[in-house]
């Protein structure tokens, strides 16, 4: 029955409201939302950012720091720290973005084909139609021909091929249709430790269980298998682990996995029936002359059609790293082997609901799986483009490593891979002390006075995971070189004065 009546009058009625909106407070509050939304961290863009960016602001409005700048070293944003954009790439989204550029002269021919094709593959020869849910076919395609060429002949089939909004998207989407059970029959997802805050993120959004593994500090970050079998059978205590994740280059660590180590990783996961993920966004990202990057799926396929046949294995790669580093078109894709094909049907048709990847990024994708031919007249300035991207993130890697051995009370590892140092900190009695105080960890209290007395901004290795007892941080090696030096320098004259401070 309404609380009104025909015969309330108008000062009734908005007297009512009045009261009503007082005391009804609001409907969505820290209490009523959902709770494993609230115990998602992510440690990349946390307090040290947040602190950043106020930082930042003070500075534009004149307020005197100890330092000029803020130098972000948080985050894996190439361009965003002044990496200029490989021009190919570029042209061929323009085109397929705005296609009367094609009769534009200023166009290599190259590109205009890259571009042509594309657009033929596209609903009304549009990037603004919808695609199919696994992609645009012809960039499916390319996909697969890369995936043959860089696994040295080793077949490849789009149907296993899907693109993805960077490759985060694969990665929750695979995660998303493994989660099953309840209480002890709930999966388990093991994820290496120190790890990338996605899957600590993810697992916890879909309210599965993670079963952390430790990667071997002191063998250069190393995946152990007696470390893995330790894991996985503490985890088969409190939940049902069926997966493993491995990511290669290491994220944070920037190590490179050997063959020797992938085969057994894959024997193992063959062994205890566990579904495998291949991180491997980074393949492209490789530094010394000793490192080679072997993909999973290579190395399954040489290990035999046993394991090739069985062990299902999910693998990633993404447009935002490597050398073109294009973050912002969220461009990726993955391959996902020795799915049942009922599982491959609830598979697409997940994917289906969010209709498919934004084109721009499919787009971007195609041009790091479809580069310029030798023979094509975008091919020299390509290869010169790439190589000076690479050759020079190697000379930071090994600058970044030789200045932080250098500092007393740090070690790091060397940077195989990727884009990041996660080197190990001493952190004295006395500042763990005052940290606990105040309720912070360790390596976070560290980090931020980092920040607030040198404009310095890394990530506390706390975010990411790390052995009991042990203090790190990540910091990318993307800033320019000289940039980087002073960001080092930086980092070297604040722990001299933070170790006499706390000792």
């Amino acid at each position: 029955m309404s609380r009104f009546s025909l015969y309330s009058t108008a000062a009734e009625v908005s007297e009512f409201r009045r009261c009503n909106e007082k005391s009804r407070g609001k409907i969505l509050t820290m209490q009523s939302m959902n709770p494993v939304v609230r115990a998602i961290e992510n440690a990349v863009l946390g307090p040290t950012v947040e602190k950043a960016g106020g930082i930042e602001r003070e500075l534009r409005r004149g307020i005197k720091k100890q330092f000029d700048e803020v130098i972000r070293a948080n985050i894996g944003d190439a361009h965003a720290v002044g990496q200029q954009p490989i021009t190919f790439l570029r042209q061929v989204v323009a085109l397929c973005t705005y296609p009367d550029l094609l009769d534009n002269p200023s166009f290599p021919n190259d590109a205009k084909s890259r571009a042509m094709r594309i657009l033929q593959s596209c609903g009304g020869k549009s990037l603004g139609s919808y695609s199919a849910s696994q992609g645009v076919s012809c960039i499916l395609e390319d996909v697969a021909q890369y995936i043959i060429r860089r696994d040295g002949g080793i077949p490849a089939d789009p149907d296993n091929i899907y693109l993805t909004t960077g490759a985060s998207d694969g990665i929750i989407s695979i995660l998303k249709i493994l989660v099953s059970g309840e209480g002890q029959s709930r999966t388990g997802f093991m994820i290496p430790i120190p790890q990338f805050p996605l899957y600590s993120a993810a697992i916890s959004e879909l309210d599965a269980t993670q079963v952390n593994y430790y990667l071997d500090e002191e063998n250069c970050w190393a995946v152990d298998v007696k470390e893995l079998r330790r894991a996985l059978y503490k985890g088969r205590e409190y939940c049902n682990p069926k997966v493993l994740c491995v990511i290669n280059p290491g994220n944070p660590t920037g190590q490179v996995h050997s063959r020797r180590c992938i085969e057994e990783v894959i024997h193992f996961a063959f062994e205890e029936g566990l579904f495998l993920l291949a991180d491997e966004v980074y393949q492209d990202n490789i530094y010394p002359g000793n490192c080679k990057f072997h993909s999973f799926k290579k190395v399954l396929y040489e290990m035999g059609p046993e394991y090739s046949s069985n062990v299902e294995l999910a693998s990633f790669h993404s447009a935002s790293k490597g050398f073109v580093s294009e973050c912002g078109y969220r461009g990726g894709y993955m391959e996902v082997l020795n799915l049942q094909a009922d599982v491959k049907a609830q598979l697409i048709k997940m994917l289906s609901v969010r209709l498919c990847p934004p084109l721009l990024g499919q787009a971007a994708m195609d041009v790091v799986v479809n580069p310029p031919k030798p023979e094509e007249e975008s091919h020299q300035q390509f290869m010169r483009e790439k190589e000076a991207v690479l050759s020079s993130l190697a000379l930071k890697a090994k600058l970044t490593e030789e200045l932080l051995n250098q500092v007393p009370g740090i070690q790091c590892n060397p940077l195989q891979g990727a884009m990041y140092a996660f080197p190990r900190i001493l952190i004295p009695d006395k500042a763990r002390q005052q940290a606990e105080d105040l309720q912070v960890a360790p390596d976070m209290f560290y980090c931020m006075k980092l920040l607030k007395e040198t404009g310095v901004c890394v990530v506390p290795g706390s975010g990411f995971g790390q052995k009991e007892g042990t203090y790190h941080f990540r910091m990318t090696i993307l800033p320019a070189e000289d940039k980087l030096k002073t960001l080092l320098q930086k980092v070297k004259d604040f722990h001299i004065k933070f170790l006499a401070e706390y000792s």
